[in-house]
């Protein structure tokens, strides 16, 4: 009889048998012996990669003693009991991980499968009876005899008994391995004992078994660590790999890479595994690049059932559910490369071309002008922001800057570029005058004519490329200035009122009519703009309308909702903040209140309430740090309960202290409040920034067409791809149909309208055109000569905090010369993958000797 132990850990990844073999070979030893003893077996055989240099130098240098102390060889410990190991090195194929394949491989012939029955046990290596277990299995042996069986199944849960070691890899803080009870559950997994993403991106999935094994969503993480959990969500235990995922990782990539992998390792004995794997694997990388229909996701989903029921070994068996998982969990992803050629991640290049282009909502070339930035190109760089953004000099200053997110300079161990501070660069030296947009000067039909509601940066972009259609619009403003949430919600600090109104003037037109202090349902309805004669109503209205906390007494005086705090000051100056000054909320609203708050003269302190902690605040993390600096209070974890007033007058605010408890889908700890931990602050001003919603009851009285409201009830519900509502000639776009949401992403709808709204009065079919994401136009690189660690990024240079707090002048200053030369050339260039300079062929060679 023989016994093997099978070390032929192949998992991308892993390294748990590794680790075993290297630290403690005597529990394999020992766990063998007590195996052989109960058996009655002779001969034991460690089956490990040759790959493993240091664990075979151990695994001998353990045997070696074990002979010594005569607990292997002939008549151990002067019994009738003879057993000894011999160990066999693997040449490193993933197959030979299946127990026949390993056997074949043992007795030196190829690592194929082979058909079951007779199984190992019964017929194993040279035909003799054959028990094959894993390293972990044989170390776990001398734990069970040392703890009582009985003691040891109370570890787990039942019919799972003990502990299993997890290689944690991928994105996550903590990686190593981890050994816990099954039965733990994959979020105390990944961010109790893992600490969380180790990235600014949330924590998407995790892989658990290897490459055979399924990928679970983050909204899963709930799910105990067994045998039959896993089973349930289409993975596998496997080895014991976790490989954990953020969002910067496509599932359409994981699903390529892996298979792949199994095609490459599968050993070609069955049809259905050999072609199979290859097909699917060719399946996927036509989504990856594009190439791929809908129909190809049921063929790829039928092409993995058929493989993982007619495959004879474990390989093909197991091959399919990183697939078949995907596509229960993600399909949508899927569906997302086939139909919109997007790669949300983006990692599949074909499709993504240069991440900071295709992350930015406009599109813009930032590789472009930070390649022109380079060479000292200044207006070349200047007008290839303005190509695609028609507020350059606003977006410099308060664009939230995905594209740095996404920078491969950032995601490759470096720091990503200062892409936003580079655009700031250039907008501050250049004259706008120098970009001159093309028109369109396509059939100009003074009758169709079109109305917009709104003139934020929505309204104002759909206006702006409407009139290069060619078309005539009017903007109907509730305000008395155009401008919307740039003028009434970000401060002055942030984003100078001549920066607004002068990229605005570049935008109005002859085109472009705009009626102020005209509000929907009031002075207009949209009833009657279409009977003056307009084909069109684009609503862009945004979300000025603050939620309130729904908590005993906060109407009281002194209580303001942020968006009406800051526009009382910033569009009319008025100062309504006083004493002390508490502000409720985490994001980007309560920051600017807070800020705005500690800037006036009748405010002696100011301090935000935040539910959570200051590390899960959704403002930009360098508004936060601002805010610190200048002096105002963070008082994290914690909740509002009530609001203390006399007379009708705000005197204080009573808060009850949280703790964390379970995790929502997005892996953070909700805040549960603790009972009996009340506790008030006197304040003379209170302002609520918990979120903002759309004014959609004006919509109501405005249009007898009844537009349809989103589920939730604080925007108006479009086609996601067209912008259109559920009323012919009505659409609508910007933070009206997606609640609070950034300036970029407004400019982004606008002009997504305008060409909507385009094919609407042409009576076209309503069809996004497609989008050139890969990189065309050719700069040429610059010669950088620089010093110093280039993998660090150049910081934005913030005025002194004694002298900003003293007044509402930008508190951000632009790089000089240096610093943006040093910045861009640190930038890696990811369009120079697509374009290229052609050579200039000369007209004639020379013919070197020898006619070569």
């Amino acid at each position: 009889k023989v016994l093997i132990c099978n070390a032929d850990e192949g998992d991308p990844g892993a390294y748990m048998d590794r680790s075993l073999l290297e630290g403690n070979p005597h529990s394999i030893i020992e766990g063998m012996l007590i195996g052989a003893l109960a058996t009655g077996a002779t001969e034991g055989i460690i089956y490990v990669r040759n790959e493993y240099p240091l664990a075979i130098k151990h695994l001998t240098i353990a045997l070696r003693q074990a002979r010594e102390m005569n607990f292997l060889g002939y008549n151990i410990m002067s019994k009738p009991f003879s057993f000894d190991i011999s160990v066999v090195r693997g040449a490193g194929a993933f197959v030979c991980g299946e127990e026949t394949s390993l056997i074949r491989s043992i007795e030196g012939r190829m690592g194929e499968p082979r058909q079951r029955p007779p199984f190992p046990i019964e017929r194993g290596l040279s035909g003799k009876p054959t028990a094959i277990n894993n390293v972990e299995t044989w170390a776990n042996i001398p734990v069970v005899f040392s703890l009582g069986a009985e003691e040891y199944a109370k570890i787990g849960t039942p019919g799972n008994s003990g502990t299993k070691i997890f290689s944690l890899v991928g994105k996550v803080k903590n990686t190593g391995l981890v050994e816990v009870p099954m039965g733990t559950t994959i979020n105390e997994i990944v961010y109790d004992i893992g600490g969380g993403s180790s990235s600014n991106a949330k924590i998407k999935a995790v892989q658990t078994g290897g490459p055979s094994g399924g990928c679970i969503p983050a909204d899963k993480f709930d799910l105990p660590i067994d045998y039959d959990s896993l089973s349930k969500v289409g993975s596998i235990m496997g080895s014991g790999g976790m490989i954990v995922m953020d969002g910067n990782t496509c599932m359409v990539d994981i699903a390529k890479y892996y298979m792949g992998f199994l095609k490459d390792e599968s050993c070609g004995k069955c049809f259905t595994c050999r072609k199979g794997t290859q097909r699917m694997y060719e399946i996927l990388d036509d989504i990856s690049r594009g190439k791929a229909t809908t129909g190809h996701l049921d063929l790829l989903e039928q092409l993995a059932t058929v493989v993982k029921d007619t495959s004879m070994c474990g390989l093909g068996q197991s091959a399919p559910n990183p697939v078949l998982s995907n596509l229960r969990f993600f399909r949508q992803e899927y569906l997302d490369h086939i139909e919109n050629k997007n790669c949300d991640a983006g990692v599949c290049r074909e499709l993504v071309g240069a991440p900071c282009q295709s992350t930015c909502p406009l599109g813009t070339e930032a590789w472009r002008y930070i390649a022109h930035i380079a060479r000292g190109e200044y207006d070349d760089a200047y007008i290839a922001i303005r190509e695609a953004n028609p507020f350059p000099s606003v977006c410099a200053r308060v664009c939230n800057h995905p594209c740095e997110d996404k920078c491969r300079a950032g995601t490759a161990g470096g720091e990503a570029i200062s892409i936003r501070a580079l655009k700031r660069f250039v907008t501050d030296r250049t004259d706008p005058s120098i970009y001159q947009p093309t028109r369109n000067n396509i059939s100009l039909n003074t009758e169709d004519r079109v109305a917009i509601i709104g003139a934020g940066p929505a309204g104002l972009t759909t206006a702006h490329y409407l009139s290069l259609m060619g078309y005539k619009s009017t903007i109907f403003e509730a305000e008395s200035k155009p401008g919307g949430m740039m003028y009434t919600a970000i401060p002055a600090y942030r984003l100078p009122r001549e920066v607004i109104d002068k990229e605005i003037e570049s935008l109005l037109d002859d085109n472009i009519e705009v009626k102020y202090n005209t509000r929907l349902g009031q002075e207009i309805t949209i009833d009657k703009l279409m009977d003056d004669g307009y084909k069109a109503v684009f609503l862009a209205m945004g979300a000025h309308k603050s939620k309130p906390l729904r908590i005993e007494g906060e109407g009281a005086e002194g209580v303001y909702p942020s968006i009406q705090f800051l526009n009382h000051f910033n569009v009319h100056g008025k100062k309504l903040a006083r004493g002390s000054v508490g502000v409720i909320g985490g994001g980007n609203s309560a920051v600017d209140a807070a800020r705005v708050a500690i800037r006036q003269e009748d405010v002696t302190d100011v301090t935000i309430y935040y539910r959570r902690t200051k590390d899960e605040m959704p403002a930009y993390e360098e508004e936060i740090e601002a805010m610190l600096q200048e002096g105002i209070k963070l008082v994290p974890m914690v909740t509002p309960n009530k609001v203390v007033k006399k007379d009708g007058k705000l005197t204080g605010l009573e808060l009850l202290r949280n703790k964390m408890g379970k995790r929502d889908p997005a892996g953070r700890r909700r805040p549960v409040a603790i009972d009996g931990s009340e506790f008030t602050v006197p304040l003379d001003t209170l302002i609520v920034a918990i979120s903002e919603a759309s004014d959609v009851d004006c919509i109501s009285v405005a249009s007898s067409m009844k537009i349809e409201i989103a589920s939730w009830g604080g925007a108006v519900k479009v086609d996601p791809e067209t912008l259109a509502t559920n009323c012919d000639g009505v659409f609508a776009g910007g933070d009206l149909t997606t609640g609070p949401n950034t300036i970029v992403d407004a400019i982004a709808a606008g002009k997504r309208a305008a060409v909507m709204i385009d094919r609407y009065l042409r009576k076209e079919p309503l069809k996004q055109p497609a989008v050139q994401v890969l990189p065309e136009k050719y700069v040429e690189t610059a010669e950088c000569r620089q010093e110093g660690d280039m993998s660090k990024r150049v910081e934005t240079p913030r005025a002194d905090v004694m002298w900003r707090k003293r007044g509402f002048a930008e508190v951000e200053m632009s790089l000089t010369r240096e610093e943006a030369t040093r910045e861009a050339c640190r930038c890696l260039r990811c369009d120079l993958e697509f374009t290229h300079k052609e050579s200039e062929e000369p007209e004639s060679r020379p013919v070197m000797a020898g006619g070569k």
